[in-house]
């Protein structure tokens, strides 16, 4: 009946199962939007651990199209098994990049919670409130959209391999295939690349009208492909022909028997957004992306369709293998902290 008489539809509502919880508030039309994600180290330099850490959580509502943030916290355990020396040394950069990377997101860290713990872990809490049109619910696909990936990937099998540099067990199973420093220019562009927000193409989803996103982490991109799946409204299967996976990983994967990459298991930390786009808008935003505006580094691919089904996800055979050539870029480092070791961390 309310329907009938015009009333407005009821707020969309999102828990458990996505990126972030979508929360109708009592006042005027807003949701609350919030998430939370934390992790162990996977890099050896702190600082670039912290701004990892928060991209990670900043992501999460990104993929919905939502470019601000209105507040962070901070979740950090500090390890007992650290000396005072050691602490005094690593907590402050870490903190210092998660709250660098806040910066860069528009937004602040106002408080958290440390404790200490057998283990070094850090994360943290994202939320804003929004207004309907700032975020894009991820249920709207519809046969014959393209799906779109934002950054390359194959993070866990660079930071594994540059970890068995100083393993002779490990190394001489993929030393056949790689050489030391492609292993070295594929770690320094995985932690670029981890480093790096979503913001943009959280932006660029309103332009092109995406239909739906999640982005790419520890589910790899095959997992989160079919948790997305599952939350569209029309009978669609996402089917994924082309892996864009940072140079040399794919044969580091297939030597070492692991990981899973070319099957699309392999996890990933912070990885890019997987969107659904309309076909004839898919491109532009592509290009778009790459624009000099945006600043260095960001990129985007085509890398599947979006096709009649019953909400499951697949990746062909035989995929294509897109090699993404580690760009030599910089990472930024936090200046006190320019000769911090880039070694991988446990």
């Amino acid at each position: 009946l309310p329907a009938a008489l015009g009333a407005s539809p009821a707020p969309p509502t999102l828990g458990i199962g996505m990126d972030s919880c979508v929360i109708p508030l009592r006042h005027g039309g807003l949701s609350l939007v919030q998430t939370t994600d934390f992790f162990y180290p996977l890099v050896e330099d702190p600082y670039m651990m912290g701004r990892i850490a928060c991209a990670n959580v900043l992501s999460d509502l990104y993929a919905m199209g939502i470019t601000e943030c209105d507040n962070m916290l901070m979740l950090l355990s500090v390890s007992q098994k650290m000396n005072e020396e050691e602490k005094e040394k690593i907590m402050p950069l870490m903190i210092k990049g998660f709250r660098d990377a806040a910066e860069e997101g528009g937004t602040s860290v106002t408080g958290g919670q440390t404790v200490i713990n057998p283990w070094i872990i850090i994360g943290g809490v994202a939320t804003v409130v929004c207004q309907p049109n700032e975020f894009i619910m991820p249920d709207s696909a519809v046969p014959g959209d393209v799906l779109v990936l934002t950054k390359p990937l194959g993070t866990q099998v660079a930071v594994n391999a540059h970890q068995w540099l100083d393993n002779p067990e490990r190394w001489n199973k993929i030393k056949l295939v790689v050489t030391r420093e492609d292993v070295e220019l594929a770690y320094q562009e995985a932690m670029f690349s981890m480093a790096m927000l979503n913001r943009t193409a959280a932006g660029l989803m309103h332009t092109f009208n995406a239909h739906a996103a999640t982005d790419v982490t520890g589910f790899g991109i095959l997992g989160h492909a079919q948790n997305l799946a599952r939350q569209q409204r029309s009978q669609v299967s996402f089917v994924i022909h082309n892996l864009p996976i940072i140079a040399k990983m794919a044969a580091i994967s297939k030597a070492s028997g692991r990981f899973g990459l070319l099957q699309g298991t392999s996890a990933e930390t912070s990885g890019g957004l997987l969107i659904c786009l309309p076909r004839e808008h898919a491109a532009r935003f592509c290009a778009e992306i790459k624009s000099p505006k945006y600043g260095e580094g960001h990129q985007a691919w085509i890398i599947g369709i979006v096709e009649k089904g019953n909400q499951t996800a697949r990746i062909i055979d035989k995929p294509g293998i897109i090699e993404v050539t580690p760009r030599g870029a910089t990472v930024p480092l936090h200046p006190n902290n320019s000769h911090a070791s880039l070694e991988p961390g446990s």
